[in-house]
């Protein structure tokens, strides 16, 4: 069983939803990543989500946009992401490690040597953000062959048949994009989101997580009401960008954001039990 699967099974387990933050690594420097990631695990994370930096993110919006800048500013590439997990693996085996990015550098690497290098690392799963899953059998091919998980995003106009499609290629688990539209907006819809969550559901076994608009610990407790996880970017990476010039307290303050949101999930499941 993957890391992954052996980490949601235990969090049903317990009656626990996911907390997934993400980070783009190098950000804003390549020494503070890795530190970085086992504060995060220390102060909540269930699963850590590792940005690869690309010159173009697309799908991202002003928030991790600049994060990738700064991280590109130090040359930081998927070699380097790489070497932070093997770094990270050397001191924690159990928290699932999912690296999210764009497909042309996996595709410079190559889709076999990247698998080989991933599954060496300790990556858990993969994101492509622009790589679907009508377009992606080669990748995920490689990536099965060696225990990695494919991670799809789902968004609010993806219908049963690609949801489906998702699930049969994919594993670890499906991300909900909450809306149309790049990380870092302020218009989430929690009923409207509680609804599509349902409707996914109807169509996978996957755990499904939701992702973007997630800016506070109280969104965070509403989506982990229902969702499997709740996933973290700009929040936590805007906090990065406000200490950047003060990069040795990063590690010591920005994992307050994931620390509240534990929280304040865990708040909300005590008293939902409860009832």
């Amino acid at each position: 069983m993957s890391r992954l699967a052996t980490c949601f099974d235990a969090l049903r387990g317990r009656g626990r939803t996911a907390l997934i933050p993400y980070v783009t690594a190098g950000d804003p420097q390549p020494g503070v990543t890795v530190p970085l990631m086992h504060a995060l695990v220390e102060a909540g994370a269930d699963v850590l989500e590792l940005g690869v930096p690309f010159s173009d993110p697309m799908a991202d919006g002003p928030t991790i946009q600049a994060a990738c800048e700064r991280a590109l500013r130090h040359h930081t590439g998927l070699g380097d992401v790489l070497a932070m997990v093997r770094e990270f693996r050397s001191d924690n085996s159990y928290t699932p490690v999912v690296l999210m990015g764009y497909s042309n550098p996996i595709e410079v690497m190559g889709y076999e040597d990247f698998a080989v290098a991933a599954a060496h690392a300790g990556v858990d799963g993969v994101l492509t953000v622009d790589l679907p899953p009508e377009e992606g059998a080669d990748l995920v091919a490689a990536l099965n062959s060696r225990e990695i998980d494919t991670i799809f995003l789902a968004a609010p106009t993806s219908d049963a048949g690609r949801i489906q499609r998702m699930s049969a290629g994919g594993g670890g688990f499906l991300y909900y994009v909450s809306f149309k539209g790049v990380t870092g907006a302020d218009r989430l819809d929690v009923g409207a989101v509680r609804d599509q969550v349902a409707r996914i559901r109807a169509h996978t076994d996957l755990p499904v997580g939701v992702g973007f608009g997630i800016r506070d610990a109280q969104i965070a407790a509403q989506i982990a009401a229902f969702a499997d996880a709740v996933i973290v970017g700009s929040a936590l990476v805007n906090r990065i960008a406000e200490l950047a010039e003060q990069p040795q307290r990063i590690v010591a303050e920005a994992p307050q954001v994931i620390a509240q949101m534990r929280a304040a999930m865990d708040a909300d499941g005590t008293v939902a039990a409860a009832n």
